[in-house]
C-alpha cells in the first residue's frame, strides 16, 4: 500500500452536516451550517465555530437546536452557511425554514429539518461551543419501530476534500456485534 499525503487539514468522513438554530434577542430565528461538530458525551455536543450572528445569539439565550441537514434541503442548508445573519437579518426565511419553538430550550425547531438536538449552552470559549443535550426530537415521519431511520431522514456529509455534500450508503455491519466474531 502506498499513502499519499495532504498536511495537516480538517478532513475526517462522514463529516456531519449540523443546522445551529437560535433565536435573537428580538425573537427572531437565525440558522447557520457547520461541520466541525460531533457528539462528545451521552449528552454532549462539541462544535467549532467562528465569530457569527449565532454566537452573538448563543450569547442572549444560552440555547440553540442543532438539526441534521438532509438531502431534501441541501440548497437551503447550504445558504445558511454562505450567507450571513448580520447582513441578511430575514436569512431564515429566505432559506425557505420556518420554526417552531422548542418546549425544551428558548431555541428554534426548523420545521423543515426532521431531527434535532435541543441544547442548553454549556461554555463558549476559544471558538468552541459545548452544548448540554436535553432533547431530541423527530418528526413521526423519519421513525421507524421508535427509533429515527436514517434512511428516512436522509442526513447529509460533508467531503472536505472536494467541497461537497454526500448522501449516506447502506448499512455495512451491526455496531457491538460484528467485532464478536474476532473475540
Amino acid at each position: 500500500m502506498s499513502r499519499v499525503d495532504f498536511g495537516a487539514h480538517p478532513i475526517m468522513f462522514p463529516q456531519p452536516v449540523l443546522i445551529i438554530g437560535t433565536y435573537d434577542e428580538n425573537g427572531v430565528p437565525n440558522a447557520m451550517n457547520a461541520a466541525w461538530g460531533i457528539t462528545t458525551d451521552f449528552k454532549e455536543i462539541t462544535i467549532s465555530l467562528g465569530v457569527h450572528k449565532t454566537t452573538k445569539n448563543l450569547a442572549v439565550r444560552g440555547a440553540f437546536t442543532v438539526s441534521m441537514a438532509t438531502e431534501d434541503y441541501v440548497a437551503a442548508c447550504d445558504y445558511v452557511g454562505i450567507e450571513s445573519g448580520d447582513k441578511v437579518p430575514d436569512k431564515f426565511a429566505k432559506a425557505g425554514f420556518h420554526a417552531t419553538k422548542s418546549s425544551f430550550v428558548d431555541a428554534p425547531l426548523i420545521d423543515e429539518l426532521p431531527m434535532a438536538l435541543e441544547c442548553k449552552v454549556k461554555s463558549f470559549e476559544d471558538g468552541i461551543l459545548i452544548g448540554e443535550i436535553v432533547n431530541v426530537s423527530a418528526d413521526e415521519s423519519v421513525v421507524t419501530d421508535g427509533k429515527i431511520d436514517p434512511k428516512k431522514l436522509k442526513p447529509i456529509t460533508f467531503d472536505p476534500c472536494n467541497n461537497t455534500y454526500i448522501a449516506l450508503g447502506e448499512k455495512v455491519g451491526d455496531a457491538f456485534k460484528d467485532g464478536m466474531s474476532i473475540k
